[in-house]
Parts: structure tokens; C-alpha cells; sequence
């Protein structure tokens, strides 16, 4: 089973940008993708990169953040602007399997997630 390591949180200001990367610890050819789990509610889907290079967003991420993969390293990564304090949350990378993209049980291999923390 592939192993996932996100690393790239931090603690900014509202407006700020960061950039949060997940390492694969072997080819991964499938989708992608970025969830994010706040203090207390259900982890979210975030964003997905297809094989294919099409992505999808959720709505409260759409137009601000980017997800991309470099698939010769063996790389996804999360670009993130005009962050706000409602991005406050964990965010973790895992590997998309079937289903529903936006649902959490269509992914596995989840890594440890990262922190990102939006000060207003």
C-alpha cells in the first residue's frame, strides 16, 4: 500500500498563501486528493487532480486554491491564497480508489495530515 507524508503547514495571516505538498512513497496513477478536517466537524473534500490532469474543487476552495501532481516525483500539491480564517483545519492527502470523489470512504492511504492555521 502506498504511504502519503503531507508537509507545508503553518500558521499565516488571512490573505496569505501557503502551499502544502504530499509525498508518495511509490507511483500512485490514480486521482488524488486534498481533504481538510476543522476542530470538531467531519473531514471535507477539498480538492482532487485526475489522472488526467482535470481537477475539481469544492465550492468554499474553488478560485482560490490549486491542486497539481508531479507525477515524475511522485508529488501532489495544494496551492493555497487569499487563505481565510474558515481554512483553519488538517489537511491530509490520500489516494482515491471508486466512488463519489467528494466522499471521504471512496479514498485510502491517508497520510498524517498537516496543520494550517488562518489567523484573522
Amino acid at each position: 500500500q502506498v504511504q502519503l507524508v503531507e508537509s507545508g503547514g503553518g500558521l499565516v495571516q488571512a490573505g496569505d498563501s501557503l502551499r502544502l505538498s504530499c509525498a508518495a512513497s511509490r507511483r500512485t496513477p490514480g486521482a488524488m486528493g486534498w481533504f481538510r478536517q476543522a476542530l470538531g466537524k467531519e473531514r471535507e473534500f477539498a480538492a482532487i487532480v485526475w489522472s488526467t490532469g482535470n481537477t475539481d474543487y469544492a465550492d468554499s476552495v474553488k478560485g482560490r486554491f490549486t491542486v497539481s501532481r508531479d507525477n515524475a516525483k511522485n508529488m501532489m500539491y495544494l496551492q493555497m491564497n487569499s487563505l481565510k480564517p474558515e481554512d483553519t483545519a488538517v489537511y491530509y492527502c490520500a489516494v482515491y480508489y471508486s466512488g463519489l470523489y467528494y466522499e471521504r470512504e471512496s479514498y485510502g492511504s491517508w497520510g498524517q495530515g498537516t496543520q494550517v492555521t488562518v489567523s484573522s
